[in-house]
C-alpha cells in the first residue's frame, strides 16, 4: 500500500517537473525566433536606408510594422508559456 502511494506521488512530481521544463523550453524557443527576426528586420532596414536615403520614411514604416508582427509572436509565446505552466 505504501509503495503504491509513493509511486503515485513520484509520478505527480515527475509530471509537474516535465511540465515546468516543457513550458520553459517553449518560451525560450518562442523568444528566440522573434529576436532573430527583429535583428534581421532592422539590419535590412538600415542597409536599405544606407543605399537609398530618400526612401527613409517608407522603409522605417515597414520596419516598424515588421517589428510589431515579430513582437506579437513573442507575446503569443509568452501566453503559451503561462498556459503550460499554470494549467495541467
Amino acid at each position: 500500500m505504501l509503495a503504491v502511494t509513493v509511486a503515485a506521488v513520484s509520478n505527480v512530481n515527475l509530471r509537474k517537473g516535465l511540465a515546468e521544463l516543457g513550458s520553459g523550453l517553449a518560451y525560450g524557443l518562442a523568444a528566440l525566433g522573434p529576436g532573430i527576426g527583429i535583428g534581421i528586420i532592422f539590419g535590412q532596414a538600415v542597409s536599405a536606408i544606407a543605399r537609398q536615403p530618400e526612401m527613409t520614411g517608407p522603409v522605417r514604416g515597414l520596419a516598424f510594422v515588421g517589428f510589431a508582427l515579430a513582437e506579437a509572436l513573442a507575446l503569443i509565446g509568452f501566453v503559451v508559456f503561462i498556459l503550460l505552466k499554470y494549467t495541467g
